[in-house]
Protein backbone atom coordinates (compact mmCIF):
# COMPACT_ATOMS: atom_id res chain seq x y z
CA UNK A 1 0.00 0.00 0.00
CA UNK A 2 1.51 3.47 -0.97
CA UNK A 3 2.28 5.98 1.81
CA UNK A 4 -0.65 8.00 2.62
CA UNK A 5 1.19 11.39 1.51
CA UNK A 6 2.59 9.59 -1.93
CA UNK A 7 -0.74 8.47 -2.82
CA UNK A 8 -2.21 11.82 -2.28
CA UNK A 9 0.41 13.58 -4.26
CA UNK A 10 -0.26 10.84 -7.26
CA UNK A 11 -3.98 11.82 -7.32
CA UNK A 12 -3.49 14.81 -7.21
CA UNK A 13 -1.39 14.56 -10.46
CA UNK A 14 -3.67 12.21 -11.72
CA UNK A 15 -7.32 14.44 -11.28
CA UNK A 16 -5.78 17.24 -12.69
CA UNK A 17 -4.74 15.72 -15.82
CA UNK A 18 -8.02 15.17 -16.09
CA UNK A 19 -9.09 18.72 -15.04
CA UNK A 20 -10.25 17.75 -11.90
CA UNK A 21 -14.00 16.44 -13.90
CA UNK A 22 -16.40 14.72 -11.91
CA UNK A 23 -17.64 12.94 -15.44
CA UNK A 24 -13.81 12.40 -15.76
CA UNK A 25 -13.67 9.71 -12.94
CA UNK A 26 -13.07 6.57 -14.67
CA UNK A 27 -10.57 7.46 -16.39
CA UNK A 28 -9.33 9.06 -13.10
CA UNK A 29 -9.91 5.49 -11.59
CA UNK A 30 -8.16 3.66 -14.60
CA UNK A 31 -4.95 6.06 -13.63
CA UNK A 32 -4.74 4.87 -10.60
CA UNK A 33 -5.40 1.20 -11.31
CA UNK A 34 -2.64 1.14 -13.86
CA UNK A 35 -0.31 2.84 -10.85
CA UNK A 36 -1.24 0.42 -8.22
CA UNK A 37 -2.63 -2.89 -9.47
CA UNK A 38 -5.67 -1.78 -7.95
CA UNK A 39 -7.94 1.24 -6.52
CA UNK A 40 -6.63 1.59 -2.58
CA UNK A 41 -9.94 2.02 -0.71
CA UNK A 42 -8.01 5.31 0.35
CA UNK A 43 -7.67 6.84 -2.94
CA UNK A 44 -11.79 6.49 -3.68
CA UNK A 45 -11.84 8.41 -0.58
CA UNK A 46 -9.45 11.18 -1.89
CA UNK A 47 -11.51 11.06 -4.93
CA UNK A 48 -14.76 11.66 -3.62
CA UNK A 49 -13.93 14.52 -1.50
CA UNK A 50 -11.76 16.03 -4.17
CA UNK A 51 -14.59 15.95 -7.01
CA UNK A 52 -17.40 16.33 -4.49
CA UNK A 53 -18.93 13.36 -5.47
CA UNK A 54 -20.50 10.45 -3.20
CA UNK A 55 -18.35 8.13 -1.65
CA UNK A 56 -21.13 5.50 -2.86
CA UNK A 57 -20.39 6.67 -6.31
CA UNK A 58 -16.79 6.24 -6.45
CA UNK A 59 -17.38 3.04 -4.76
CA UNK A 60 -19.97 1.49 -7.32
CA UNK A 61 -17.77 2.39 -10.16
CA UNK A 62 -15.00 0.49 -9.10
CA UNK A 63 -17.58 -2.57 -7.99
CA UNK A 64 -19.16 -2.07 -11.79
CA UNK A 65 -15.97 -2.35 -14.12
CA UNK A 66 -14.35 -5.79 -14.78
CA UNK A 67 -11.41 -3.82 -14.87
CA UNK A 68 -11.01 -2.34 -11.69
CA UNK A 69 -10.29 -4.31 -8.46
CA UNK A 70 -10.27 -3.42 -4.96
CA UNK A 71 -7.52 -5.83 -3.91
CA UNK A 72 -4.07 -5.84 -5.91
CA UNK A 73 -3.79 -7.88 -9.10
CA UNK A 74 -0.02 -8.19 -9.07
CA UNK A 75 2.11 -6.34 -11.60
CA UNK A 76 1.41 -8.78 -14.29
CA UNK A 77 -2.29 -8.79 -14.70
CA UNK A 78 -3.40 -11.50 -17.67
CA UNK A 79 -6.22 -11.94 -18.51
CA UNK A 80 -7.32 -15.38 -21.61
CA UNK A 81 -10.04 -14.50 -23.83
CA UNK A 82 -12.89 -16.95 -22.84
CA UNK A 83 -15.14 -16.09 -26.12
CA UNK A 84 -16.02 -19.78 -27.42
CA UNK A 85 -13.87 -19.05 -30.53
CA UNK A 86 -10.83 -18.62 -28.50
CA UNK A 87 -11.74 -21.98 -26.13
CA UNK A 88 -12.19 -23.83 -29.78
CA UNK A 89 -8.31 -22.44 -30.38
CA UNK A 90 -7.24 -24.12 -26.96
CA UNK A 91 -7.40 -21.34 -24.85
CA UNK A 92 -8.38 -22.89 -21.50
CA UNK A 93 -5.44 -25.72 -21.57
CA UNK A 94 -2.80 -22.67 -22.49
CA UNK A 95 -4.06 -20.48 -19.44
CA UNK A 96 -3.91 -23.96 -17.16
CA UNK A 97 -0.10 -24.35 -18.63
CA UNK A 98 0.67 -20.85 -17.51
CA UNK A 99 -1.42 -21.43 -14.16
CA UNK A 100 0.80 -24.46 -13.66
CA UNK A 101 4.39 -22.74 -14.91
CA UNK A 102 3.67 -19.87 -12.36
CA UNK A 103 2.18 -22.22 -9.31
CA UNK A 104 -1.33 -19.82 -9.10
CA UNK A 105 -4.64 -20.35 -9.11
CA UNK A 106 -6.59 -18.50 -12.04
CA UNK A 107 -8.29 -15.24 -10.69
CA UNK A 108 -5.93 -15.39 -7.38
CA UNK A 109 -2.90 -13.35 -7.02
CA UNK A 110 0.24 -15.46 -6.36
CA UNK A 111 1.49 -15.51 -3.06
CA UNK A 112 4.24 -12.92 -4.06
CA UNK A 113 1.99 -10.38 -4.93
CA UNK A 114 3.95 -10.64 -8.62
CA UNK A 115 1.57 -11.78 -11.20
CA UNK A 116 -2.83 -12.35 -11.72
CA UNK A 117 -3.66 -15.09 -14.51
CA UNK A 118 -7.70 -15.06 -15.46
CA UNK A 119 -10.01 -14.92 -17.67
CA UNK A 120 -12.24 -12.11 -19.32
CA UNK A 121 -15.13 -12.33 -21.78
CA UNK A 122 -13.57 -11.49 -25.18
CA UNK A 123 -10.73 -8.95 -26.24
CA UNK A 124 -11.74 -8.80 -29.89
CA UNK A 125 -9.11 -10.65 -31.24
CA UNK A 126 -11.40 -13.90 -32.46
CA UNK A 127 -9.11 -13.15 -36.08
CA UNK A 128 -5.75 -14.18 -34.39
CA UNK A 129 -6.78 -16.05 -31.19
CA UNK A 130 -6.16 -17.30 -28.28
CA UNK A 131 -5.26 -14.12 -27.25
CA UNK A 132 -4.57 -12.48 -23.85
CA UNK A 133 -4.50 -8.78 -22.38
CA UNK A 134 -1.66 -8.17 -20.59
CA UNK A 135 -1.50 -5.26 -18.76
CA UNK A 136 -4.39 -4.38 -20.97
CA UNK A 137 -2.09 -4.58 -24.03
CA UNK A 138 -3.34 -7.60 -26.36
CA UNK A 139 -1.16 -10.54 -26.91
CA UNK A 140 -2.16 -12.58 -29.95
CA UNK A 141 -1.64 -16.22 -31.77
CA UNK A 142 -0.43 -18.02 -28.47
CA UNK A 143 0.67 -21.29 -28.61
CA UNK A 144 2.55 -23.70 -25.77
CA UNK A 145 5.86 -22.14 -26.89
CA UNK A 146 4.82 -18.61 -26.02
CA UNK A 147 3.19 -19.64 -22.99
CA UNK A 148 6.31 -21.39 -21.90
CA UNK A 149 8.08 -18.35 -22.68
CA UNK A 150 6.00 -16.13 -21.20
CA UNK A 151 6.13 -17.93 -17.72
CA UNK A 152 10.06 -17.43 -17.99
CA UNK A 153 9.52 -13.45 -18.63
CA UNK A 154 7.33 -13.15 -15.24
CA UNK A 155 9.43 -15.13 -13.36
CA UNK A 156 12.33 -13.16 -14.27
CA UNK A 157 10.73 -9.93 -14.12
CA UNK A 158 11.46 -8.68 -17.55
CA UNK A 159 9.25 -5.69 -18.63
CA UNK A 160 6.54 -5.84 -21.23
CA UNK A 161 8.72 -3.68 -23.38
CA UNK A 162 11.65 -6.15 -23.67
CA UNK A 163 8.85 -9.01 -24.54
CA UNK A 164 9.09 -10.27 -27.73
CA UNK A 165 7.21 -7.61 -30.26
CA UNK A 166 5.54 -10.34 -32.54
CA UNK A 167 3.12 -11.35 -29.58
CA UNK A 168 1.89 -7.89 -29.76
CA UNK A 169 1.11 -7.62 -33.58
CA UNK A 170 -1.98 -7.03 -34.21
CA UNK A 171 -3.42 -7.91 -38.11
CA UNK A 172 -6.26 -6.66 -40.13
CA UNK A 173 -6.99 -9.22 -41.87
CA UNK A 174 -8.86 -7.92 -44.71
CA UNK A 175 -10.19 -10.69 -46.81
CA UNK A 176 -12.08 -9.63 -49.21
CA UNK A 177 -12.69 -5.68 -49.66
CA UNK A 178 -15.53 -3.05 -51.33
CA UNK A 179 -16.59 -0.04 -52.15
CA UNK A 180 -16.34 1.37 -48.16
CA UNK A 181 -12.96 -0.33 -47.32
CA UNK A 182 -11.34 0.62 -50.98
CA UNK A 183 -12.32 4.44 -51.12
CA UNK A 184 -9.17 6.22 -50.83
CA UNK A 185 -10.60 9.52 -49.24
CA UNK A 186 -8.36 12.34 -48.59
CA UNK A 187 -8.32 14.23 -45.17
CA UNK A 188 -10.78 16.91 -45.30
CA UNK A 189 -12.63 16.03 -48.83
CA UNK A 190 -16.15 14.94 -46.56
CA UNK A 191 -15.82 18.43 -45.03
CA UNK A 192 -15.24 20.61 -47.53
CA UNK A 193 -18.16 19.28 -49.53
CA UNK A 194 -20.29 19.43 -46.13
CA UNK A 195 -19.60 22.96 -46.17
CA UNK A 196 -19.79 23.59 -49.98
CA UNK A 197 -23.15 22.05 -49.34
CA UNK A 198 -24.33 23.80 -46.75
CA UNK A 199 -25.41 21.78 -43.24
CA UNK A 200 -28.91 21.34 -44.18
CA UNK A 201 -28.10 20.30 -47.96
CA UNK A 202 -25.59 17.83 -46.31
CA UNK A 203 -28.34 16.05 -43.74
CA UNK A 204 -30.90 15.79 -47.17
CA UNK A 205 -28.06 14.50 -49.08
CA UNK A 206 -27.44 11.75 -45.77
CA UNK A 207 -31.26 10.72 -45.69
CA UNK A 208 -30.85 10.02 -49.18
CA UNK A 209 -28.30 7.69 -48.86
CA UNK A 210 -30.63 5.77 -46.35
CA UNK A 211 -27.91 5.17 -44.57
CA UNK A 212 -28.14 2.82 -41.30
CA UNK A 213 -26.81 2.53 -38.04
CA UNK A 214 -24.26 0.04 -38.54
CA UNK A 215 -24.55 -0.52 -34.78
CA UNK A 216 -26.79 -3.54 -34.73
CA UNK A 217 -30.60 -1.21 -34.52
CA UNK A 218 -29.90 -0.19 -37.77
CA UNK A 219 -31.94 3.34 -37.35
CA UNK A 220 -31.80 6.08 -40.53
CA UNK A 221 -29.04 8.12 -39.24
CA UNK A 222 -30.12 10.73 -41.20
CA UNK A 223 -32.98 11.36 -38.60
CA UNK A 224 -31.02 10.68 -35.53
CA UNK A 225 -28.87 13.75 -36.47
CA UNK A 226 -32.37 15.44 -37.45
CA UNK A 227 -33.66 14.62 -33.93
CA UNK A 228 -30.80 16.10 -32.42
CA UNK A 229 -30.57 19.25 -34.08
CA UNK A 230 -34.13 19.96 -33.52
CA UNK A 231 -34.11 19.58 -30.04
CA UNK A 232 -34.56 21.92 -28.05
CA UNK A 233 -31.02 23.94 -26.05
CA UNK A 234 -27.84 25.25 -27.50
CA UNK A 235 -25.21 22.74 -26.61
CA UNK A 236 -25.04 19.20 -28.24
CA UNK A 237 -22.47 16.52 -28.12
CA UNK A 238 -21.29 13.44 -30.50
CA UNK A 239 -20.25 10.55 -29.10
CA UNK A 240 -18.58 7.80 -31.37
CA UNK A 241 -19.98 4.42 -30.15
CA UNK A 242 -16.63 2.62 -30.29
CA UNK A 243 -16.94 -0.52 -27.12
CA UNK A 244 -16.95 -3.04 -29.55
CA UNK A 245 -17.91 -5.71 -26.78
CA UNK A 246 -20.18 -8.22 -28.94
CA UNK A 247 -17.97 -11.75 -28.83
CA UNK A 248 -16.39 -12.78 -32.06
CA UNK A 249 -16.74 -9.21 -33.27
CA UNK A 250 -13.62 -6.62 -34.59
CA UNK A 251 -14.33 -5.18 -37.49
CA UNK A 252 -14.48 -1.36 -35.91
CA UNK A 253 -10.75 -2.53 -34.49
CA UNK A 254 -9.65 -3.19 -37.87
CA UNK A 255 -11.67 0.40 -38.98
CA UNK A 256 -9.90 2.28 -36.28
CA UNK A 257 -6.68 0.96 -37.44
CA UNK A 258 -7.25 2.08 -40.73
CA UNK A 259 -9.72 4.53 -41.49
CA UNK A 260 -9.10 6.98 -38.24
CA UNK A 261 -9.20 9.68 -40.47
CA UNK A 262 -12.17 8.66 -41.94
CA UNK A 263 -14.04 8.36 -38.56
CA UNK A 264 -12.62 11.56 -37.20
CA UNK A 265 -13.69 13.34 -40.13
CA UNK A 266 -17.34 11.81 -40.24
CA UNK A 267 -17.83 12.84 -36.37
CA UNK A 268 -16.78 15.95 -36.92
CA UNK A 269 -19.56 16.37 -40.23
CA UNK A 270 -22.15 15.39 -37.57
CA UNK A 271 -20.37 18.18 -35.46
CA UNK A 272 -21.10 20.48 -38.38
CA UNK A 273 -24.68 19.39 -39.48
CA UNK A 274 -26.05 20.03 -36.15
CA UNK A 275 -24.08 22.15 -34.32
CA UNK A 276 -22.15 20.28 -32.13
CA UNK A 277 -18.99 21.58 -30.52
CA UNK A 278 -17.29 18.54 -28.97
CA UNK A 279 -16.80 14.91 -29.31
CA UNK A 280 -16.30 11.57 -27.29
CA UNK A 281 -14.51 8.22 -28.71
CA UNK A 282 -15.59 5.64 -26.11
CA UNK A 283 -13.16 2.92 -26.78
CA UNK A 284 -13.59 -0.58 -25.82
CA UNK A 285 -11.05 -1.52 -22.95
CA UNK A 286 -9.78 -4.24 -24.73
CA UNK A 287 -8.53 -2.06 -27.54
CA UNK A 288 -6.61 0.12 -25.29
CA UNK A 289 -3.34 -0.72 -27.39
CA UNK A 290 -4.67 1.63 -30.42
CA UNK A 291 -5.00 4.60 -27.86
CA UNK A 292 -1.52 6.04 -29.05
CA UNK A 293 -2.16 6.04 -32.79
CA UNK A 294 -5.65 7.57 -32.33
CA UNK A 295 -4.29 10.61 -30.26
CA UNK A 296 -1.75 10.60 -32.85
CA UNK A 297 -4.47 11.38 -35.45
CA UNK A 298 -6.38 13.36 -33.80
CA UNK A 299 -3.17 15.98 -33.36
CA UNK A 300 -2.38 15.91 -36.69
CA UNK A 301 -5.83 16.80 -38.15
CA UNK A 302 -6.07 19.53 -35.28
CA UNK A 303 -2.33 20.62 -36.99
CA UNK A 304 -4.23 20.32 -40.56
CA UNK A 305 -7.08 22.63 -39.27
CA UNK A 306 -9.31 19.66 -39.54
CA UNK A 307 -10.12 19.61 -35.77
CA UNK A 308 -9.79 22.42 -32.87
CA UNK A 309 -11.11 26.04 -33.05
CA UNK A 310 -10.37 26.43 -35.90
CA UNK A 311 -12.19 24.30 -38.48
CA UNK A 312 -11.44 24.24 -41.96
CA UNK A 313 -10.34 28.26 -41.68
CA UNK A 314 -13.37 29.33 -39.91
CA UNK A 315 -14.31 30.44 -36.57
CA UNK A 316 -16.49 27.37 -35.82
CA UNK A 317 -14.57 25.03 -33.74
CA UNK A 318 -15.13 21.20 -32.77
CA UNK A 319 -13.01 18.62 -30.94
CA UNK A 320 -12.67 15.09 -29.94
CA UNK A 321 -11.35 13.45 -26.59
CA UNK A 322 -10.93 9.99 -26.32
CA UNK A 323 -12.60 7.99 -23.24
CA UNK A 324 -11.49 4.24 -22.70
CA UNK A 325 -13.92 1.59 -21.05
CA UNK A 326 -12.43 -0.67 -18.34
CA UNK A 327 -14.69 -3.90 -19.41
CA UNK A 328 -18.30 -4.21 -19.19
CA UNK A 329 -20.24 -5.00 -22.03
CA UNK A 330 -23.70 -3.20 -21.50
CA UNK A 331 -21.63 0.56 -21.99
CA UNK A 332 -22.01 -0.82 -25.71
CA UNK A 333 -26.04 0.33 -25.26
CA UNK A 334 -25.79 3.91 -26.02
CA UNK A 335 -28.05 5.50 -23.04
CA UNK A 336 -25.34 3.36 -20.46
CA UNK A 337 -22.42 4.24 -22.53
CA UNK A 338 -23.23 7.58 -22.07
CA UNK A 339 -23.64 6.89 -18.05
CA UNK A 340 -19.81 5.59 -18.25
CA UNK A 341 -19.13 8.87 -20.10
CA UNK A 342 -20.19 10.77 -17.40
CA UNK A 343 -18.19 8.86 -14.44
CA UNK A 344 -21.07 6.39 -13.21
CA UNK A 345 -21.53 2.18 -13.61
CA UNK A 346 -22.89 1.67 -17.17
CA UNK A 347 -26.34 0.90 -16.86
CA UNK A 348 -29.05 1.70 -19.53
CA UNK A 349 -31.38 4.63 -18.71
CA UNK A 350 -34.82 4.69 -18.76
CA UNK A 351 -35.64 5.51 -22.62
CA UNK A 352 -37.63 7.21 -23.83
CA UNK A 353 -36.25 10.44 -23.52
CA UNK A 354 -33.38 9.35 -26.22
CA UNK A 355 -29.86 10.43 -26.29
CA UNK A 356 -30.61 12.66 -29.44
CA UNK A 357 -32.93 14.83 -27.06
CA UNK A 358 -31.35 14.24 -23.46
CA UNK A 359 -27.95 12.28 -24.08
CA UNK A 360 -24.38 13.36 -22.66
CA UNK A 361 -24.98 16.16 -19.47
CA UNK A 362 -29.01 16.06 -20.71
CA UNK A 363 -27.71 17.83 -23.67
CA UNK A 364 -28.93 17.06 -27.27
CA UNK A 365 -26.46 14.25 -28.67
CA UNK A 366 -25.71 11.97 -31.62
CA UNK A 367 -24.38 8.37 -30.86
CA UNK A 368 -22.95 6.25 -33.99
CA UNK A 369 -20.62 3.75 -34.17
CA UNK A 370 -17.52 3.65 -35.66
CA UNK A 371 -18.16 2.61 -39.10
CA UNK A 372 -21.61 4.54 -39.11
CA UNK A 373 -19.46 8.30 -39.02
CA UNK A 374 -17.06 6.39 -41.18
CA UNK A 375 -19.93 5.96 -44.08
CA UNK A 376 -21.34 9.00 -43.24
CA UNK A 377 -18.08 11.04 -43.98
CA UNK A 378 -18.03 9.11 -47.02
CA UNK A 379 -21.28 10.03 -48.42
CA UNK A 380 -20.59 13.60 -47.98
CA UNK A 381 -17.81 13.29 -49.83
CA UNK A 382 -18.61 11.00 -53.15
CA UNK A 383 -22.44 11.47 -53.19
CA UNK A 384 -25.42 9.26 -51.85
CA UNK A 385 -26.00 7.50 -55.29
CA UNK A 386 -22.99 6.13 -54.66
CA UNK A 387 -23.72 5.09 -51.76
CA UNK A 388 -27.13 3.47 -52.67
CA UNK A 389 -26.07 1.95 -55.50
CA UNK A 390 -25.16 -1.00 -53.44
CA UNK A 391 -27.67 -3.51 -51.19
CA UNK A 392 -31.30 -3.92 -51.38
CA UNK A 393 -33.60 -0.85 -51.33
CA UNK A 394 -34.11 -1.18 -47.21
CA UNK A 395 -30.37 -1.75 -47.08
CA UNK A 396 -28.43 0.34 -48.52
CA UNK A 397 -24.85 0.05 -49.20
CA UNK A 398 -22.17 -3.03 -47.69
CA UNK A 399 -21.71 -4.56 -44.72
CA UNK A 400 -18.98 -5.48 -42.71
CA UNK A 401 -18.66 -9.16 -41.47
CA UNK A 402 -15.77 -10.55 -38.47
CA UNK A 403 -15.98 -14.09 -39.87
CA UNK A 404 -14.02 -16.60 -37.04
CA UNK A 405 -14.47 -20.31 -36.21
CA UNK A 406 -14.30 -23.08 -38.15
CA UNK A 407 -13.03 -21.78 -41.23
CA UNK A 408 -10.09 -21.32 -43.52
CA UNK A 409 -10.09 -17.46 -43.80
CA UNK A 410 -10.75 -15.53 -40.63
CA UNK A 411 -10.89 -12.05 -40.85
CA UNK A 412 -13.65 -9.04 -42.27
CA UNK A 413 -15.07 -9.36 -45.05
CA UNK A 414 -17.07 -6.73 -46.97
CA UNK A 415 -20.12 -7.61 -49.12
CA UNK A 416 -23.12 -5.57 -50.42
CA UNK A 417 -26.56 -5.95 -48.37
CA UNK A 418 -28.31 -8.80 -49.96
CA UNK A 419 -25.49 -11.72 -50.10
CA UNK A 420 -26.84 -15.02 -48.75
CA UNK A 421 -25.58 -16.70 -45.80
CA UNK A 422 -24.10 -19.83 -48.33
CA UNK A 423 -22.02 -17.21 -50.57
CA UNK A 424 -20.09 -16.01 -46.98
CA UNK A 425 -19.27 -19.22 -46.45
CA UNK A 426 -18.12 -20.60 -49.63
CA UNK A 427 -15.73 -17.67 -49.72
CA UNK A 428 -14.33 -18.07 -46.30
CA UNK A 429 -13.90 -21.47 -46.77
CA UNK A 430 -16.50 -23.34 -44.02
CA UNK A 431 -17.20 -26.60 -44.84
CA UNK A 432 -19.12 -28.89 -43.32
CA UNK A 433 -20.81 -26.56 -41.28
CA UNK A 434 -23.37 -27.31 -38.39
CA UNK A 435 -23.80 -23.92 -36.98
CA UNK A 436 -23.73 -20.15 -37.15
CA UNK A 437 -24.14 -17.64 -34.28
CA UNK A 438 -24.98 -13.77 -36.64
CA UNK A 439 -24.45 -11.17 -35.34
CA UNK A 440 -23.41 -12.22 -32.05
CA UNK A 441 -24.36 -14.11 -28.82
CA UNK A 442 -27.24 -11.01 -28.93
CA UNK A 443 -27.89 -12.86 -32.46
CA UNK A 444 -28.99 -15.61 -33.86
CA UNK A 445 -27.87 -19.08 -33.59
CA UNK A 446 -28.97 -20.48 -37.37
CA UNK A 447 -28.51 -23.62 -39.31
CA UNK A 448 -28.90 -25.45 -42.63
CA UNK A 449 -32.28 -24.30 -43.28
CA UNK A 450 -31.14 -20.52 -42.86
CA UNK A 451 -28.09 -20.54 -45.09
CA UNK A 452 -30.17 -19.32 -47.95
CA UNK A 453 -31.52 -16.46 -46.26
CA UNK A 454 -29.81 -13.46 -47.11
CA UNK A 455 -27.91 -11.17 -44.71
CA UNK A 456 -29.82 -7.46 -44.48
CA UNK A 457 -31.82 -5.67 -42.22
CA UNK A 458 -35.16 -6.81 -43.30
CA UNK A 459 -33.91 -10.91 -43.24
CA UNK A 460 -30.78 -11.89 -41.07
CA UNK A 461 -29.48 -8.14 -39.45
CA UNK A 462 -26.29 -8.34 -38.20
CA UNK A 463 -23.47 -5.87 -36.00
CA UNK A 464 -21.21 -7.99 -37.94
CA UNK A 465 -20.18 -10.73 -36.40
CA UNK A 466 -20.63 -14.16 -38.34
CA UNK A 467 -18.91 -17.32 -36.15
CA UNK A 468 -18.96 -20.90 -37.54
CA UNK A 469 -19.09 -24.32 -35.86
CA UNK A 470 -18.49 -27.60 -37.30
CA UNK A 471 -19.47 -30.89 -36.73
CA UNK A 472 -17.28 -31.70 -34.40
CA UNK A 473 -18.19 -28.71 -32.37
CA UNK A 474 -21.71 -29.48 -29.11
CA UNK A 475 -24.12 -26.66 -29.93
CA UNK A 476 -25.17 -27.49 -26.30
CA UNK A 477 -21.16 -26.35 -25.56
CA UNK A 478 -22.12 -22.97 -27.20
CA UNK A 479 -25.49 -22.21 -26.21
CA UNK A 480 -23.48 -22.69 -22.79
CA UNK A 481 -20.71 -20.01 -23.37
CA UNK A 482 -22.85 -17.61 -24.49
CA UNK A 483 -25.56 -18.03 -21.63
CA UNK A 484 -22.56 -17.63 -18.97
CA UNK A 485 -21.39 -14.25 -21.11
CA UNK A 486 -24.71 -13.12 -20.61
CA UNK A 487 -24.99 -14.06 -16.91
CA UNK A 488 -21.76 -12.07 -16.34
CA UNK A 489 -22.55 -9.60 -17.82
CA UNK A 490 -25.89 -8.49 -16.81
CA UNK A 491 -25.30 -5.04 -15.17
CA UNK A 492 -27.96 -6.29 -12.23
CA UNK A 493 -30.17 -3.27 -12.78
CA UNK A 494 -32.97 -5.12 -13.29
CA UNK A 495 -34.74 -8.45 -11.78
CA UNK A 496 -35.70 -10.08 -15.17
CA UNK A 497 -32.19 -9.81 -16.50
CA UNK A 498 -30.48 -10.32 -13.46
CA UNK A 499 -32.67 -13.63 -12.17
CA UNK A 500 -33.06 -14.52 -16.20
CA UNK A 501 -29.81 -14.73 -16.97
CA UNK A 502 -28.76 -16.95 -13.67
CA UNK A 503 -31.16 -19.01 -14.16
CA UNK A 504 -31.01 -19.53 -17.86
CA UNK A 505 -27.15 -20.51 -17.13
CA UNK A 506 -28.12 -22.80 -14.75
CA UNK A 507 -30.38 -24.48 -16.85
CA UNK A 508 -28.49 -24.79 -19.61
CA UNK A 509 -25.46 -26.25 -17.49
CA UNK A 510 -27.76 -28.81 -16.00
CA UNK A 511 -28.58 -29.33 -19.82
CA UNK A 512 -24.79 -29.90 -20.69
CA UNK A 513 -24.00 -32.22 -17.72
CA UNK A 514 -26.89 -34.82 -18.25
CA UNK A 515 -28.88 -34.35 -15.51
CA UNK A 516 -32.08 -32.32 -17.05
CA UNK A 517 -35.11 -33.41 -18.14
CA UNK A 518 -37.87 -32.69 -20.52
CA UNK A 519 -39.58 -30.66 -18.03
CA UNK A 520 -36.29 -28.35 -17.82
CA UNK A 521 -36.63 -27.74 -21.25
CA UNK A 522 -40.08 -26.14 -21.16
CA UNK A 523 -38.32 -23.82 -18.02
CA UNK A 524 -35.88 -22.81 -20.25
CA UNK A 525 -37.82 -21.81 -22.86
CA UNK A 526 -40.59 -20.16 -20.39
CA UNK A 527 -37.89 -18.28 -18.58
CA UNK A 528 -36.11 -17.00 -21.92
CA UNK A 529 -39.64 -15.87 -23.09
CA UNK A 530 -40.17 -13.86 -19.40
CA UNK A 531 -36.19 -12.69 -19.64
CA UNK A 532 -36.91 -11.58 -23.67
CA UNK A 533 -40.00 -9.31 -22.69
CA UNK A 534 -39.96 -8.34 -19.26
CA UNK A 535 -35.77 -6.95 -19.21
CA UNK A 536 -35.19 -2.88 -19.21
CA UNK A 537 -32.10 -3.10 -21.75
CA UNK A 538 -31.32 -4.66 -24.70
CA UNK A 539 -28.81 -6.78 -23.06
CA UNK A 540 -31.72 -8.59 -21.18
CA UNK A 541 -33.92 -8.70 -23.91
CA UNK A 542 -31.40 -10.51 -26.27
CA UNK A 543 -29.73 -12.64 -23.91
CA UNK A 544 -32.41 -15.48 -24.23
CA UNK A 545 -31.89 -15.84 -27.86
CA UNK A 546 -28.88 -18.15 -28.21
CA UNK A 547 -31.29 -21.00 -25.96
CA UNK A 548 -34.36 -19.79 -28.12
CA UNK A 549 -32.45 -20.58 -31.20
CA UNK A 550 -31.08 -23.53 -29.89
CA UNK A 551 -34.36 -25.06 -28.78
CA UNK A 552 -35.83 -24.11 -32.00
CA UNK A 553 -33.11 -25.11 -34.30
CA UNK A 554 -30.96 -27.70 -32.87
CA UNK A 555 -33.89 -29.56 -30.47
CA UNK A 556 -32.60 -33.06 -30.63
CA UNK A 557 -29.15 -32.00 -29.80
CA UNK A 558 -30.36 -30.64 -26.29
CA UNK A 559 -32.98 -33.65 -26.06
CA UNK A 560 -29.82 -36.12 -26.43
CA UNK A 561 -28.42 -34.48 -23.27
CA UNK A 562 -31.58 -35.07 -21.28
CA UNK A 563 -31.24 -37.23 -18.42
CA UNK A 564 -32.05 -41.18 -19.56
CA UNK A 565 -31.60 -39.96 -23.17
CA UNK A 566 -34.37 -39.37 -25.27
CA UNK A 567 -36.99 -42.60 -25.67
CA UNK A 568 -39.46 -40.66 -27.47
CA UNK A 569 -41.22 -43.39 -30.22
CA UNK A 570 -38.84 -43.68 -33.52
CA UNK A 571 -36.38 -40.98 -32.36
CA UNK A 572 -32.95 -41.87 -33.63
CA UNK A 573 -30.29 -38.67 -32.65
CA UNK A 574 -27.31 -40.06 -35.01
CA UNK A 575 -30.46 -40.27 -37.99
CA UNK A 576 -31.31 -36.70 -37.21
CA UNK A 577 -27.78 -35.64 -37.50
CA UNK A 578 -26.95 -37.34 -40.23
CA UNK A 579 -29.76 -35.72 -41.98
CA UNK A 580 -29.20 -32.69 -40.88
CA UNK A 581 -25.44 -32.69 -42.09
CA UNK A 582 -26.31 -33.59 -45.82
CA UNK A 583 -28.58 -30.97 -45.56
CA UNK A 584 -25.73 -28.52 -44.42
CA UNK A 585 -23.36 -29.93 -47.39
CA UNK A 586 -25.60 -29.54 -50.43
CA UNK A 587 -26.51 -26.53 -49.23
CA UNK A 588 -22.30 -25.53 -48.93
CA UNK A 589 -22.14 -27.11 -52.18
CA UNK A 590 -24.37 -25.25 -54.00
CA UNK A 591 -23.11 -22.19 -52.95
CA UNK A 592 -19.77 -23.32 -54.09
CA UNK A 593 -21.36 -23.59 -57.27
CA UNK A 594 -23.91 -20.61 -57.83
Amino acid sequence: MPQSSSLERVLTRISARYRDEPYQLLQMLRAVQASYSHVPQSAMQFLARHLGVPLSQVQGVVEFYAFLHETPRGRYDVRFSDNITDQMLGSRGLCERLCQHLELTPGQPRADGKVTVDYTSCTGMSDQGPAALVNGLAVTRLDVGRIDEMADLIDAGIALEAWPRDWFAVRDHIRRSGPMLDLQMAPGAALEAAVARGASSTLAELARSGLRGRGGAGYLTAHKWRFCLEAPGMERFIVCNADEGEPGTFKDRVLLTRYADALFEGMALAGFVVGAREGFLYLRGEYEYLLPHLESVLERRREEGLLGGNLLGSRVGFDISIHLGAGAYICGEESALIESLEGKRGQARVRPPFPAIRGYADKPTVVNNVQTFIQAAQISAMGSAWFAEQGTEKSRGTVLLSISGDVARRGVYEYPFGVTVKEVLADCGAGAVQAIQIGGPSGHLIGAADFERRIAFEDLPTTGSLMVFDWSRDVVGVVQNFSRFFQHESCGFCTPCRVGTTVLRQLIDKVASGHASAADLDELEACGMVTRSLSHCGLGQTAPNPVLDGLKRFRPVLEAKLLGGTDGPGFDLDAELSEARKISDESLKEGQHG
